[in-house]
């Protein structure tokens, strides 16, 4: 027969991950349920579907020059020629397909600088709130002189004195933006560290390892999905701003910022070579900030125990 005493013991060691897990399942369940998220979702997986397939559906060249073929208006204005829906910029190139490689390239760096940053600030907020005493303060002072710095200071710092490429402008944005992850881990970490089921983990004797990662990092995902998806966002923008000021990724490959600049010199006779890019880049940023926020009132409602 099962001794009781053993499985009240052990029961702890499966309760925060189902806990965690059982939290975003909640959460991300609720935050369907808004209108504004399927809106959201909807409006950004087609932008996410034309980036991957707009090149072999529109007949057109993101980077062959036309000379003929320039500055002609948007599809919808006099003059405007098909394929290209929104238009042509100075060398001829279709403005479109241009956007649409920006956006990819921009979503992919945004994502990338996320994970990566979610990776390195959580593991460093964790092992700070678990540890606490020196280690906690050490650590934290560490990460308060790196919040300090501007992201567009230690761009042009580390950018300027090397080639930009998508590596080290996702290293720059990871560098800058791991202190975020980092608070909000090391706050979960310090509360779920005296809790019973951690207590019983260390009675069982599981290493420091297995409890930071089995057991604190489950609890972590709730409060930082929401955080993930907007700054998805707020790398995109770093992302469009280090290629406007021209340390971003350097041409041919177009980039947000790169169009943007190039057309700031003819807003007066061909404004659609600044506009279209913008528009397409606010319509991303806005549905990624609207399913940002529709998560964070899907997480507090849940976390108030609605259903």
């Amino acid at each position: 027969m099962s001794n009781p005493s053993v499985e009240v013991a052990t029961q702890p060691n499966l309760a925060p991950a189902k806990r965690g897990a059982g939290v975003t399942r909640r959460m991300l369940k609720r935050a369907w349920g808004f209108t504004e998220m399927k809106v959201a979702a909807v409006v950004f997986a087609t932008m996410m579907f034309l980036t991957i397939f707009g090149p072999y559906i529109i007949d057109a060249s993101a980077t062959q020059m036309n000379v003929s073929a320039r500055f002609l208006p948007p599809i919808f204005m006099e003059g405007g020629q098909y394929p290209h829906f929104l238009g042509t910029d100075q060398l001829g190139r279709d403005l479109l397909l241009r956007s649409l490689i920006g956006l990819r390239n921009a979503f992919a760096i945004g994502l990338v600088s996320v994970i990566g940053m979610f990776v390195l600030g959580c593991a460093i907020g964790i092992y700070a709130g678990y540890r606490g005493g020196w280690v906690d303060v050490v650590l934290m002072r560490l990460t308060d002189v790196q919040m300090s710095i501007p992201v567009i200071i230690l761009a042009i710092t580390i950018l300027g004195l090397s080639r930009p490429s998508p590596l080290t402008i996702i290293l720059v944005l990871i560098l800058a933006s791991w202190p975020t992850y980092a608070r909000v881990s090391r706050s979960v970490a310090l509360a779920e560290r005296e809790k019973e089921y951690v207590r019983a983990a260390r009675i069982l004797g599981a290493s420091d390892l297995r409890i930071m990662i089995r057991h604190i990092a489950p609890s972590i995902l709730p409060p930082i999905a929401f955080v993930a998806v907007l700054d998805i966002a707020r790398m995109m923008i770093f992302e469009a701003i280090f290629g406007f000021i021209g340390i971003g990724i350097q041409p041919p490959t177009p980039t947000f910022g790169t169009i943007i600049s190039s057309g700031t010199q003819y807003l007066l006779n061909a404004w659609w070579i600044t506009v279209a890019p913008g528009v397409l880049l606010a319509l991303a940023l806005g549905s990624l900030n609207l399913m940002g926020g529709v998560l964070e009132r899907a997480r507090n409602q849940v976390l108030q125990g609605g259903e």
